[in-house]
């Protein structure tokens, strides 16, 4: 009787486990407010383009800083290390060929720098660097 009993429930479960199901309907979810366009590929490009020269200028600039600082400080040394980042980085992209003559500027007077034999010298190279600097500020329209 145990066994005629199982067999009978075995059965029902194979039955409706063959059974037609019914697929629950996805719950709707509610309408939001329509979302923004997104913006062209080009400008979202443009944008990270202009993000990593902005941060790349913003290198320039903390290197300068160091540079100013160890002359400030009478260490040829320590100044030497900032002009060859400044000497030798590489490029970012995005300068325009009309700043090209600054930032070639930029890196004959860090050369300058490295050729040092004084701190006068460097120092007279180092005020070079900042007028590189600020003369390509104006051409770009860069308030400073």
């Amino acid at each position: 009787m145990k066994l005629h009993a199982l067999l009978i429930v075995g059965l029902a479960m194979c039955v409706m486990g063959c059974a037609e199901k019914k697929e629950p309907e996805p719950a709707v979810a509610p309408q939001a407010a329509e979302p923004a366009p997104a913006e062209p590929p080009a400008v979202e490009e443009e944008r990270v383009r202009d993000a990593e020269f902005i941060d790349h200028m913003h290198a320039h600039a903390e290197q300068l800083d160091n540079l100013n600082f160890a002359l400030a400080d009478n260490d040829l040394p320590g100044a030497l290390t900032a002009a060859y980042w400044l000497s030798g980085h590489q490029e970012v992209s995005g300068i325009r060929e009309e700043w090209r003559p600054y930032l070639n500027g930029m890196r004959e007077e860090a050369k300058a720098i490295e050729e040092a034999k004084d701190i006068e010298t460097a120092r007279a190279a180092a005020e070079r660097i900042n007028e590189q600097c600020q003369g390509c500020h104006t051409a770009a329209g860069v308030n400073n």
